[in-house]
C-alpha cells in the first residue's frame, strides 16, 4: 500500500503525464502559489502596502513556506523511485544536491534561518528576505518551456563554456590594450587593467554608458574595433542556444519528415538520425 502511494505521488510530482489530471492540477496549483509569492515579495517593497497589509503578507508567506516545505519533503521521499536515486540514503543525498533541489531549499531557507537563529542581525534578515524571490526559479519544476531550456543548457554546456571563455579572453586582451593606450591620458578612469575591464564589458556588450570612453587617437581606433567585434562575440552563445532549441524541438520528428519554414516553405531541419544515415 505504502509503495503504491509512493509511486503515485512520484508520478504526480515528477513524471507529470499530460493526460494525468491530478498531476496537471498539482502543476497549476504550484505555479499559482509561486507566482503569488513572487508578487508578494515585489509588493512588500512598496512602503504603503507593507505598512497596511504586512500581516496578510506574512500569513500568506507562512502558508506558502509550509506548502513548499511539504513539497520538498515529498520530493525527497519519492526520489528513490527514480533509478538515479534508488539508494535510500546516498540516492536521497544525490537528489538533495541536484540543481532543482538546491533551488527548492533556497526558496524556503530565508524563512527558517531567522526563526531558529535568535539574535540574528536584522540587516542580515532583510538581505535574506530578498532571496525569497528565488521562488520564481521553482517554476522549472512545472513549466515545460523551462524544462526544455534546462535540457538545452545541459546539452550545450561545453559549447557555451567555450563561448564564454572566448568572451573572457577578449575582455582581458582588449582591456589590457586599452589600459596601455589610455592610462597616461586618463589615469582616473584607466588607472589599472581591472578598472579598464569595466569599459571593456560595456563596450563588448555594445551598451556604451558613456561614463568611461577613450580620448586618444589610438584608444578611439581600438574602441571602434572592439565595438564591432563585440557584436560578433556576443552572438556566439545566442547562436549556440538557438541551435540547441532547434535540436531539442525537432530531434524527435520522424526520420523521413522535414521541418518546413512557415514563411518560405523550404526545409530547415531533418532529424539527426536521418542526417546521420545520409552521411553514412
Amino acid at each position: 500500500m505504502e509503495q503504491n502511494v509512493k509511486k503515485r505521488v512520484y508520478e504526480i510530482m515528477e513524471v507529470q503525464e499530460p493526460e494525468d489530471k491530478q498531476a496537471r492540477f498539482f502543476d497549476i496549483f504550484m505555479l499559482v502559489i509561486i507566482s503569488l509569492n513572487v508578487a508578494a515579495v515585489i509588493l512588500e517593497t512598496v512602503q504603503f502596502i507593507e505598512a497596511n497589509y504586512f500581516i496578510y503578507l506574512h500569513v500568506f508567506d507562512v502558508i506558502s513556506v509550509g506548502i513548499f516545505t511539504v513539497e520538498y519533503g515529498l520530493r525527497a521521499w519519492v526520489s528513490t523511485e527514480d533509478e538515479r536515486y534508488q539508494h535510500p540514503v546516498l540516492g536521497r543525498l544525490r537528489h538533495a544536491l541536484a540543481p532543482m533541489s538546491i533551488i527548492d531549499i533556497l526558496a524556503i531557507l530565508p524563512f527558517y534561518i531567522p526563526v531558529f537563529i535568535v539574535g540574528l542581525d536584522l540587516r542580515f534578515i532583510r538581505i535574506l528576505r530578498l532571496f525569497r524571490i528565488i521562488r520564481i526559479l521553482k517554476m522549472g519544476h512545472y513549466s515545460e518551456s523551462l524544462k526544455t531550456f534546462e535540457r538545452v543548457l545541459h546539452k550545450k554546456w561545453h559549447e557555451l563554456s567555450m563561448a564564454f571563455f572566448v568572451i573572457l579572453i577578449a575582455l582581458i586582451l582588449f582591456s589590457s590594450v586599452m589600459y596601455y593606450a589610455e592610462h597616461v591620458a586618463q589615469p582616473n578612469k584607466f588607472g589599472s587593467i581591472p578598472e579598464a575591464m569595466w569599459w571593456g564589458i560595456v563596450s563588448l556588450t555594445t551598451i556604451g554608458y558613456g561614463d568611461v570612453y577613450p580620448i586618444t587617437p589610438l584608444g578611439k581606433v581600438i574602441g571602434g574595433i572592439i565595438a564591432l567585434l563585440g557584436i560578433a562575440i556576443y552572438a556566439l552563445p545566442t547562436g549556440i542556444i538557438a541551435a540547441g532549441f532547434v535540436e531539442e524541438l525537432y530531434a524527435g520528428k520522424k526520420n523521413n519528415e522535414n521541418i518546413v519554414c512557415p514563411h518560405c516553405g523550404k526545409p530547415i531541419y531533418k532529424s539527426l538520425e536521418e542526417t546521420g544515415k545520409k552521411k553514412g
